[in-house]
Formats: C-alpha cells, structure tokens, sequence
C-alpha cells in the first residue's frame, strides 16, 4: 500500500469526517482518478511529436499514456479531423496516489519561485484542475532528452460535492496551496 493511501485512511479521512460532520463514512470525499493531459499543435506536421510525448508522459505517470485526435478539423488552424494532436493518461488506485505523491513532494517545489499552487482552479463540483508550465520539474525527465518544452494540464477528480470539500481534501493529502 502505497505511502499516500495510508495517509487518507489514517489521518485525512478521519479529520474530513470531524471537521464536515458527515453521518456516515461513504460521505467522506475521495479522490478518484488523476488525468495528466498535453495539448501539442504542433503535432499536426510532424507525427514523430506525439511518440516523444507518449514516451514522456509515460515515464512522468508510470502508465502508458494514449494519443488524443482532433474531433473537427479547422481551417484556420489547418487542423483536419482524426489527426493526433494530444496525449493523456488516467491515473487511477496506487499509480495515483503515487504519481500524487511525486507531484506535491519533488516536483512541484523545483518549479522556479514556487509560492503554492493557486487555489482558483476548482470547477464548482470538487474536481480540481492545474497547469504546469514545463515536464523538467519531474526528476524522471532527462533535460539533455528533451526537444521541446511542453506544459501539461493535471486535474484531480474527487467525489467531493463542493470546492470547499475538495480543496480540504487535496491540502490534507499534502496539496500546497497558496496562502
């Protein structure tokens, strides 16, 4: 068991139960799933682009990661319908809490004048979403490997039912938010 998941049943579910008073223990929020997502327009002219994300990501989350495809094409971004354009993974049981774990731990404090995460990136039903602005803050990336500098997008999916739950939740789990 993982280092993370030990922490939610020990210590963060107990004091979400406290602090939210919740009746039964099937009300406490958890986190479900992690999807990393990396956006690359670029990719559309050059299709080697994709495979060096996929290898990327891979080796951020520890799971295989699987392109995405434009659903429309658009022509003013000279984009057609069907062609890869992104990579993603879903993270979901240890790798999760793992992949959580590496995120709060090393990643996040490497990035350059790192003060918190902003605590704006709630969308109203617990799911929280963040951006980063470059893959070498994880410590699994060669800088000398790398062709490009790319952000990602990272959302965590919870069940809780309000930001405020959420955001309880994340900073017991180590999230460091802002003050």
């Amino acid at each position: 068991m993982s280092r993370m998941k030990d922490l939610y049943t020990q210590e963060v579910a107990p004091a979400l139960m406290s602090k939210f008073a919740y009746k039964s223990p099937m009300q406490i929020p958890k986190l479900n799933k992690i999807v990393i997502n990396v956006g690359a327009g670029d990719a559309k002219d050059n299709s080697k682009v994709i495979d060096s994300i996929i290898d990327e990501i891979t080796l951020i989350s520890g799971q295989k990661a699987v392109p995405t495809y434009a659903r429309k094409s658009v022509a003013n971004f000279k984009l057609r319908e069907g062609v890869k354009i992104g990579v993603k993974v879903t993270l979901r049981g240890d790798k999760m809490y793992e992949f959580m774990d590496r995120l709060f731990t090393f990643a996040l404090p490497r990035v350059r004048d790192f003060k918190g995460i902003n605590g704006n990136g709630f969308d109203g039903h617990g799911n929280f979403s963040m951006g980063l602005r470059e893959q070498l803050i994880f410590p699994e990336i060669e800088y000398d490997k790398v062709d490009k500098i790319r952000g990602m997008d990272i959302t965590f999916v919870t069940t809780a039912t309000t930001d405020e739950e959420a955001k309880e939740l994340l900073t017991l789990m180590g999230a460091p938010f802002a003050k």
